[in-house]
């Protein structure tokens, strides 16, 4: 996912003169490769993120479309005061592609964990907050930005993810896209997921249908603006609703569709279960799998709380 993102950079500079990448001590490769062939457009800046953020709001105003590349964690929580100031403020149509998003950087600890991005991204005003499930929407996704209008958060994964999506589902920004829909099932159970969540999802889903158990897999993207149309649509319609997402849940895509279906559909929200990363710092060191699986995040802690979820209304 990171190299179909950073590649389409470089494929969007060729194509439009308004494109500029900065990155801040990552991928230097893509840097010597725009300044051998698109010279004056590729920079690399070193450790100093909030002076990157600066230094993008100034090219946007002078017509350019940076893409702005680091770790997640730092495009996000260290330069917090200048996104919202001198990109979100001026909407600004700046990309942030933060690198490593939720417990990929595992091994590093707490310090590296972008675990709240999409909680304070979608907090600010003017900001689009993406988070493709692989690297082929990825590209689908990317050729989308060059015309979007304000800001934009990009949360890339680590790469090398299973593909899931199919390009006959299509892309936009902003409109989710069903995964997967129930079939004459005995229960219903809606999950809303983003980003590779969605794969554990449909993993988790597979083991759901062998047990009676029926789930739609509406897979959020986007974030923020979101397809609360898609979102009220698919709720009404179900026994359960299960948000699942490799971040906090204090704030991030769980927040977002409890508030969209509370002020939609007041009285008349099914039941829902928040699946993600509880308020906490995470005090265990491994890899992305091992965390997962501890926040109940891998396939079989998704479907064990479906099954348990369904059990506790049912018996309510």
């Amino acid at each position: 996912m990171r190299q179909a993102c950073v590649n389409k950079v470089f494929e969007l500079a060729r194509r439009d003169k308004r494109v500029t990448y900065i990155g801040s001590d990552l991928d230097p490769p893509i840097t010597k490769r725009m300044r051998e062939e698109i010279p004056g457009r590729g920079w690399m800046e070193g450790v100093s993120e909030q002076h990157v953020v600066g230094m993008a709001a100034g090219l946007a105003m002078e017509g350019f479309i940076p893409y702005v590349h680091t770790i997640a964690t730092f495009i996000t929580r260290r330069c917090y005061e200048q996104i919202a100031v001198d990109l979100c403020l001026h909407n600004l149509p700046v990309r942030l592609i933060g690198n490593g998003g939720g417990l990929v950087y595992a091994p590093l600890g707490p310090t590296h964990l972008a675990i709240e991005d999409i909680a304070i991204m979608r907090a600010l005003p003017n900001m689009t907050v993406v988070s493709v499930c692989d690297a082929d929407e990825m590209k689908r996704f990317m050729d989308q930005t060059l015309d979007w209008p304000g800001p934009i958060y990009i949360r890339l994964a680590k790469g090398y993810d299973p593909i899931v999506s199919r390009d006959a589902l299509g892309f936009t920004i902003g409109k989710s896209i069903v995964m997967r829909e129930v079939a004459g099932s005995k229960s219903r159970v809606l999950l809303v997921t983003t980003g590779i969540a969605t794969t554990g999802a449909l993993e988790a889903a597979e083991a759901l249908e062998a047990d009676g158990i029926g789930s739609t897999i509406l897979h959020m993207h986007t974030v923020k603006p979101l397809d609360t149309e898609a979102l009220i649509e698919h709720a009404r319609e179900s026994e359960l609703i299960v948000t699942v997402e490799e971040g906090t849940t204090v704030g991030g895509l769980g927040s977002a569709v409890v508030d969209t279906l509370n002020d939609a559909m007041p009285g008349a929200v099914p039941p829902i279960k928040r699946l993600g990363i509880p308020d906490v710092f995470t005090k265990n060191y491994g890899n992305q799998d091992q965390l997962m699986e501890i926040f109940g995040l891998h396939p079989p802690g998704i479907a064990l709380a479906v099954r348990e979820g369904l059990q506790r209304w049912r018996a309510a």
